[in-house]
């Protein structure tokens, strides 16, 4: 039984990973998940898989060298998939030492046992492990609204603290290949969206800002382009990437599907209307009247966009679900999944851990 040592496994991408492995492998893994559970980190994501004999949940911060140490020791892992971040430009913004304390000590704390748990007396690495560092476009900085694409030989030119703090880790990762010839990978992933998304993030807020007739914020004018991928068609990539992509090798992930800012937010409200039934007292609260514009974030991007071009080449990857279908499927969860909603918005969801581990 293979081991996966998956780090923030608890935040957005993580549990979707985390789900997605264990509809693929059953009963053939095992997941060991470690998570800090700062803001975003939310066991109630995992609630359904939490009780499977082959699912390990520990909380640590990947910056305690010693915790990390004890997983590594007491466990075989064959293979790590390090997702544990801070990722939001804004909170990075306000308190950027957050985010080099995580991304990148934290990173090198992670390599480090790694490289500790599978070095062999020669230098060499025992067959089969492999490290997978789960990375961002943001750290290639921004493109022309005109045209061309991010390439995994493009450039890094990060712009915020939070894409310095990735890029930083990134070049880490790239430096232990280089140097120790250590059994690793990147994937830089365009953004994300789908279930469990933490609400600071634009797609969840929005739908959830309108259903209950909030304003809906827009930076500057609302004409930023980004390219969005939906969270399955990258869990599905990482796993293609961490069983046969090339070692040492970086992969981009994106979707081809850019859209501006402002034209998501029209999407959302148009698909919510579509949605809601006539007699759903929430399609009072759905308006256009509430797009509110602010002022545009500090060293706020243009544009992103991601060619997969050697993903799609060399392991056969490419986004399986359309933006349109994508949005639909994401809005039907949060209608469903309203009770996480609530807690997540009110801050309730971070008392699961000490209810469900009985921590007094």
């Amino acid at each position: 039984m293979r081991t996966y040592l998956v780090t923030g496994g608890a935040g957005f991408i993580g549990s979707n990973y985390i789900h997605y492995m264990f509809r693929k492998y059953g009963d053939e893994i095992r997941i060991i998940n470690v998570d800090a559970l700062t803001y975003a980190g939310n066991l109630e994501n995992l609630r359904d898989i939490e009780k499977r004999p082959n699912y390990t949940f520990i909380k640590a911060d990947i910056c305690d060298r010693e915790a990390i140490e004890k997983i590594f020791s007491e466990n075989d892992i064959d293979r790590v998939v390090h997702f544990a971040a801070e990722s939001h430009v804004d909170r990075s913004i306000r308190n950027p030492e957050i985010f080099v304390q995580t991304n990148v000590m934290g990173t090198a704390v992670m390599l480090n046992c790694a490289k500790a748990a599978w070095e062999l007396p020669d230098g060499g690495f025992q067959e089969g492990k492999r490290f997978l560092h789960v990375s961002t476009d943001e750290v290639y900085g921004s493109l022309d609204e005109d045209g061309g694409y991010f390439y995994e030989t493009t450039p890094y030119a990060p712009h915020s603290p939070y894409s310095a703090s990735k890029a930083s880790s990134d070049m880490l990762v790239k430096a232990y290949v280089d140097t120790y010839q250590f059994p690793a990978n990147i994937t830089n992933c365009s953004n994300n969206y789908g279930p469990y998304q933490f609400p600071e993030k634009l797609i969840p807020l929005i739908i959830n800002n309108a259903l209950h007739g909030r304003k809906l914020p827009v930076y500057g004018d609302g004409k930023n382009v980004r390219d969005w991928l939906y969270v399955e068609d990258h869990a599905r990539a990482i796993d293609m990437v961490q069983e046969n992509g090339r070692l040492g090798e970086t992969y981009n992930v994106g979707g081809h599907n850019e859209k501006q800012n402002i034209e998501i937010i029209h999407i959302i409200l148009d698909t919510l209307l579509e949605m809601l039934p006539q007699d759903d007292p929430r399609r009072k609260s759905v308006s256009y009247d509430l797009i509110t514009y602010v002022e545009d974030r500090k060293g706020h991007d243009r544009r992103y966009a991601i060619a997969p071009d050697k993903i799609r080449a060399e392991l056969g990857w490419e986004p399986e679900v359309m933006f349109k279908d994508g949005i639909r499927k994401t809005i039907a969860w949060f209608f469903a999944h309203e009770e996480w909603m609530a807690h997540v918005t009110s801050g309730d969801y971070q008392k699961y851990y000490d209810e469900m581990y009985q921590v007094k």
